[in-house]
């Protein structure tokens, strides 16, 4: 799929003060479905890099600090197990920050949340509340304590 001769109609782009190309290898590196498909450098160094990420498209524009990331837009990992939680938390947190409920931001300053698929099935039943108050607790969500919340919260409604 050449993206500079047949770019998907939509994509995210995120703006890079620097490192666009460092944080899309780093990324493609981390999910399945993933690559960098272009760089462009515009005669400065690489402005533009396109990649895809578990299937989405993306486009990381270099452009200095004009503008910066902020959690107001944040790239969403749905996550099949605790293991590939805790794989996924564990690469993108170094050199980061966490924040609450599965929320981090990385060190290039992209914000992630990482989710399990457990917890939106928790959401979805008839102990929601339980399993929402244990995730409000959270950094990196931990899908044996959702569980024990919502198996407590069982046990207190019976």
């Amino acid at each position: 799929m050449p993206m500079l001769t047949d770019p998907p109609k939509v994509r995210t782009c995120l703006w890079f003060h620097q490192d666009a190309e460092e944080a899309a290898r780093f990324y493609v590196s981390l999910l399945p479905g993933s690559e960098v498909v272009a760089s462009t450098d515009m005669g400065g160094g690489v402005a533009v890099v396109e990649l895809v990420l578990g299937g989405a498209p993306y486009q990381f524009l270099q452009a200095g600090p004009h503008h910066t990331l902020s959690p107001a837009a944040s790239i969403s990992v749905l996550t099949e197990d605790q293991a590939e939680t805790d794989r996924l938390w564990e690469a993108l947190i170094a050199g980061g920050e966490p924040s609450m409920c599965g929320w981090l931001t990385d060190r290039f300053g992209v914000s992630w949340q990482i989710v399990p698929r457990r917890l939106l099935e928790l959401q979805a039943g008839p102990h929601a509340e339980a399993a929402q108050a244990a995730m409000m607790k959270m950094n990196k969500i931990e899908i044996a304590a959702l569980d024990e919340a919502v198996a407590a919260s069982q046990r207190g409604g019976l």
